[in-house]
């Protein structure tokens, strides 16, 4: 017996001396030690010896088992260590070559305009705040004083995804959500920008997808006044010294009173497709926040008052950077957003 377990230390340094891949070794580890392999064998065997001979029959198939074991991993580390030489030879990087060339990536136009807005809010205190683009028709309309058969929702055409699901049309449901969330109902200060959606036709200054930001301010002792201070704040901020700006009378359901917002065109009225010639641009709503909607978002409106101001973005990019159709602000021209690296 002892002379077969030479015989088989005897095979496998031989065999093991001429395998040359990784995987060839491993499966003939498992041929030989594996529990069903050939070194069982004597595993087996080692049950029939008779007591007087175990012991030096057992430190046998030990030392053998040892060794062989041994034997693998050294032949193992060998192949390893070979096959990643061989690897590393075929992958060489040729650093000589010239590498690839890189281009700095650009805000969005839209992105810079946002981006703006909300650095004049932020040293005055507010908030941003964001909210889903599905939104609950309770959210929507029914929390901004538009109630189910309201004739204001024909202002706004909106996609439905089922009886109460649907597009947000605006941002202000962000609004409604911050005053729901605001359980202690102290002073609110925020901003909400985001996409929007309305069942629009597509021309040079109308899209069914566009970006608005609102303001909002809930305190105490708020007054028209604060509204104008700020609205003259932002358009100086914005555009300049020299645009001007117009406040017209409107109604919007959720202020009372309610203004839009107009800054002038730089066109000379020669066939203007962004102003139709009138030389100002609407460029948001405002307006103080109506009552019900204080009411709605559990503030108490002879304590508190408030201002809501809805920034259109993409009117805004437009008078600020010059575009003509809005529409270009959403192709996959990209030279559209590279002549904005300066701004990133």
């Amino acid at each position: 017996m002892l002379e077969k377990l030479e015989q088989l230390k005897t095979d496998v340094e031989l065999k093991v001396q001429s395998i040359e891949t990784l995987k060839e070794l491993q499966d003939y580890k498992i041929e030989i030690l594996s529990k069903k392999g050939a070194f069982s064998y004597f595993m087996d065997e080692l049950k029939k010896v008779s007591n007087e001979n175990k012991k030096e029959f057992g430190q046998k198939i030990n030392e053998v088992k040892v060794y062989l074991t041994s034997l693998f991993e050294t032949e193992e580390a060998k192949l390893k260590e070979k096959e990643l030489k061989e690897k590393l030879e075929k992958e060489r990087i040729d650093v000589t070559l010239p590498g690839y060339q890189f281009q700095p990536g650009s805000k969005h136009p839209m992105n810079i305009v946002i981006d703006e807005i909300i650095q004049i809010f932020l040293p005055l205190g507010y908030k941003v705040e964001e909210g889903p683009e599905v939104e609950q028709d309770f959210y929507n309309f029914e929390c901004l004083n538009i109630p189910k058969n309201h004739p204001a929702r024909d202002m706004q055409d909106t996609f439905y995804i089922t009886d109460g699901i649907l597009l947000r049309t605006h941002t202000s449901p962000v609004q409604a959500r911050a005053m729901e969330k605001n359980t202690e109902k102290t002073p609110i200060k925020i901003l909400c920008p985001g996409k929007v959606y309305r069942r629009d036709d597509d021309d040079a200054t109308h899209s069914h997808q566009f970006m608005q930001l609102e303001a909002l301010v809930i305190d105490k002792d708020i007054t028209m006044a604060n509204l104008k201070a700020t609205l003259d704040l932002v358009a100086k901020k914005l555009f300049g010294e020299k645009r001007k700006i117009r406040l017209r009378a409107s109604y919007f359901p959720f202020t009372e009173p309610s203004v839009e917002v107009d800054v002038s065109c730089t066109c000379n009225k020669n066939g203007c497709p962004v102003c139709k010639d009138t030389g100002w641009i609407e460029i948001l709503g405002a307006g103080m926040v109506h009552p019900n909607v204080l009411k709605m978002g559990g503030y108490d409106p002879n304590v508190y008052k408030g201002f809501a101001i809805g920034f259109g973005i993409d009117r805004i990019t437009m008078l600020k950077y010059g575009f003509d159709d809005i529409r270009h602000l959403y192709n996959n021209d990209l030279r559209v957003i590279t002549q904005f690296k300066k701004e990133r």
